[in-house]
């Protein structure tokens, strides 16, 4: 890179740092640190839960998802605005009306204090894992580009993270959420108008758009019913909404966004507008991965783009088969360019015959061009057998570092590192809060003053930080990083959300039932992904969350059926 990006990188990261930390000095007592002021308006609310989903991940791995399967991952967020309006109707004003710090102090009124604490535990395994994987999956990735230390690179974002996140609680999150939200939306914009500006002067947008659309790319919506498939319309409007309604509704990092609201109906604005707006934006970030893609259909594109895997097998015996492949890859590439040309010329004379023949002839240079990339793994994995070679999630960074201009890659760097401090501090935060109230404060160390509270929260904060950072210097890469913090997500969600609907809507039920029930429910669900995962059964990971929940819920009614609970044992 050059000085002006690691100027505006920097720059960028440790002003956002700076003013965290300045506009949260004067927070004081547990409540502020917790839940801030509650002063918040519906904008900052509704951005900062948007800074909390969108990690790094997003901005790496999605359009590297995009380019490679198309636009299909959009049905994932099909039913996010349904659950956030299912949230502001039935769960918002609960948690108002009831001024809780967390959504599980709630359980313990409704059943008893170990659901309570059941629902906190699965909370922390579930989120203390993600921690780790978002500031692991971005870090892996840049570390390789930059070619920095991966440990550094882990150390770089884990500690500017948790410096202000100790500091100023869940306050700093939030004003810095905000600054993080509007450089991330501006720099993915930048980015899409330089990939139009970028394609050869013949090729506009609309003839970008075109041969996207004839080459596959552009397949939005998909209505075919398979519970095996991961990205349908069913699969998001069912699976999708079970998951954000677990997510947004009882996950702590989300909850805690929105309790910091000024009131119940800024609140509600919040997420309504985290709804509307969120979906538009997935759909920038995977169509950027749609215009990369389009890109290099006129650039030579890398035979395998994690440049560090390229680097090792070049260095090995296997480098003059690498070579050869190279070969061959160049110059499918300049027949497939060709090709291209040919579906534009037939798109704007609208000669369907001819699309077709070109689409056909692409279609076969594109089983070339997986062919030749299979085989390149496999060369990389004979020089180093334990090398990861999903490359997707290197697309469109290696996009970023070898074809934007001077300025704008320091911009884009910055976005991925804003997005990986955003979703991080939100989860420190949420880790930190839920172990000191629902657990520290309920259960271990009772009866202490706001002052000795408030240093635990930020020894939680900084504990947390530390136990996520030992997670991503230890972990492994996952196939495809957006896919593995939804797969976590989905392993845990169900049951917790099962717990929730069973407190809201089965008021019978008494704290035994729905405890066993989640135990159970829990269970069957790591079951069902480890049977899946060994391919005894084909069911694809979102399902999980409408299974978990369900098995849940009807679990603990067929229990408050067979063995009712006295009233008096309700709160035992």
């Amino acid at each position: 890179m050059e000085t002006l990006d690691w100027t505006i990188m920097l720059g960028t990261l440790l002003g956002i740092v700076a003013y965290g930390v300045y506009h949260t000095r004067k927070v004081n007592n547990v409540q502020s640190y917790l839940l801030g002021d509650r002063d918040l308006p519906w904008w900052t609310i509704g951005l900062s839960v948007m800074a909390t989903q969108a990690s790094a991940i997003t901005f790496l791995s999605t359009p590297g998802q995009a380019y490679d399967d198309g636009m299909r991952f959009a049905q994932f967020y099909f039913g996010l605005p349904v659950a956030m309006v299912i949230l502001c109707i039935f769960v918002l004003p609960i948690y108002y009306r009831l001024k809780v710090y967390t959504a599980y102090e709630y359980l313990e009124g409704r059943f008893d204090l170990r659901t309570r604490t059941l629902t906190a535990v699965l909370f922390l395994i579930q989120r203390g894992l993600a921690a780790g994987l978002t500031i692991y999956a971005p870090a892996i990735i840049l570390s390789t580009i930059l070619g920095w230390s991966l440990r550094w690179t882990v150390l770089f974002i884990g500690v500017l993270v948790i410096f202000y996140t100790v500091a100023g609680g869940t306050k700093a999150v939030s004003v810095t959420q905000k600054q993080q939200m509007i450089i991330i939306l501006s720099g993915m914009f930048i980015a899409a108008v330089i990939l139009v500006l970028q394609l050869p002067p013949e090729v506009g947008f609309s003839d970008a758009v075109g041969i996207a659309g004839k080459m596959g790319k552009l397949n939005v919506v998909d209505f075919k019913f398979d519970p095996s498939n991961r990205y349908n319309f069913w699969s998001g409007m069912i699976g999708g909404v079970f998951l954000f309604l677990s997510y947004f509704g009882t996950d702590q990092s989300q909850v805690q966004r929105y309790l910091s609201g000024k009131s119940l109906t800024e609140s509600r604005l919040g997420l309504l507008f985290n709804g509307l707006l969120k979906v538009p934006m997935q759909f920038l970030v995977l169509f950027v991965g749609i215009l990369v893609f389009v890109f290099f259909q006129f650039q030579q594109p890398p035979l395998h783009f994690n440049s560090a895997n390229v680097e090792k097998v070049e260095e090995s015996a296997y480098a003059e088969d690498f070579a050869n492949l190279q070969a061959q890859h160049n110059t499918l590439f300049l027949n497939q360019q060709g090709e291209v040309y040919s579906l534009m010329q037939a798109i704007e004379q609208e000669d369907e015959a001819a699309i077709s023949q070109a689409q056909q002839r692409l279609q076969e240079f594109r089983q070339t061009d997986r062919e030749l990339r299979e085989e390149a793994k496999g060369l990389i994995l004979q020089a180093d057998p334990i090398a990861k070679v999903k490359d997707t999630d290197y697309v469109f960074i290696t996009f970023v570092t070898n074809y934007l201009p001077v300025g704008l890659v320091g911009l884009l760097l910055a976005v991925i590192f804003s997005a990986a401090m955003s979703s991080t501090s939100s989860e420190l935060n949420a880790l930190a809060t839920t172990t000191v109230v629902d657990l520290y404060r309920r259960s271990w160390v009772t009866g202490k003053s706001d002052r000795h509270y408030l240093n635990a929260s930020k020894l939680f904060t900084a504990g947390w930080g530390v136990v996520a950072l030992i997670f991503a210097s230890t972990a492994s890469l996952f196939e495809n990083l957006i896919q593995a913090v939804n797969i976590i997500g989905s392993l845990f969600y169900g049951a917790i959300l099962g717990i929730f609907l069973v407190a809201f809507f089965m008021k019978q039920i008494k704290g035994r039932s729905v405890f066993l029930a989640a135990l159970i429910g829990e269970a069957l669900v790591l079951i069902i992904f480890a049977l899946n995962a060994m391919e005894v059964i084909e069911i694809a990971y979102l399902w999980l969350n409408l299974i978990g929940c369900l098995i849940v819920m009807a679990l603990a009614y067929l229990l408050h059926l067979l063995w009712p609970e006295r009233p008096d044992l309700a709160s035992a």
